[in-house]
């Protein structure tokens, strides 16, 4: 009889070359889940106060400010998306998440820089804001990817699809609509959307296989 001294392997049944999953634990699943919530509550009130485009120059820093603290959420969101490999475990599915990041952190950029006033004209800030809807539909085809890979199980496969819409439907309600029923679409699509999603994240983290 041998007695084994090393680590046991986690997963016996990967092929050879098999990139191991990170993992993340219940509790950091949890603290994610909740900032991303919080941040997407952030740039709801923003929005049902002051709209997506107002014109004073206040109703612009509340509406970016708010913009920052929801990107700033769905950093969290990617987190927990990298840790648990929830587009898959393949390189070309892990760059997917990646690039997103790239795309994410300018358009955040843009967000805090745009909300102070002496710096909204800037002519080099302009280019910055295509990232905006670049990283939006960036999220949007993680959430699709997501549901068809079918790592994360149960309301948090499906949801990201759901919140990753936002995009999707509320650009082009806002421009068959206008102002103001297309503020309280993407109002009410995003607590339905991203702040559900944080609280699926936070309440049922063993969903995206969290660690206890």
């Amino acid at each position: 009889m041998t007695i084994r001294t090393g680590p046991i392997p986690a997963r016996t049944d990967l092929p050879s070359g098999t990139p191991a999953v990170p993992g993340i634990s219940a509790a950091r699943t949890r603290a994610l889940g909740l900032a991303l919530t919080a941040g997407t509550l952030s740039w709801t009130a923003a929005i049902f106060t002051v709209g997506t485009n107002p014109t004073d120059s206040l109703g612009m820093t509340v509406t970016d400010l708010g913009g920052g603290l929801f990107q700033l959420g769905i950093f969290a969101l990617l987190a927990v998306q990298l840790r648990t490999r929830a587009t898959g475990t393949s390189k070309a599915a892990r760059w997917m998440l990646y690039v997103e990041h790239v795309l994410l952190a300018v358009a955040t950029v843009w967000s805090f820089l745009h909300a102070v006033p002496s710096l909204r004209d800037a002519a080099w800030l302009v280019p910055m804001d295509v990232f905006w809807p670049l990283s939006m539909l960036g999220m949007f085809v993680i959430g699709l990817k997501i549901l068809f890979t079918g790592r994360w199980q149960g309301l948090a496969r499906v949801w990201p699809t759901v919140a990753e819409s936002w995009a999707v439907i509320t650009v082009p309600t806002f421009i068959i609509f206008g102002e103001p029923l297309s503020d309280w679409i993407g109002g009410g699509h995003l607590v339905i959307g991203y702040a559900t999603l944080g609280v699926i994240l936070a309440l049922r983290p063993q969903l995206v296989g969290a660690r206890p």
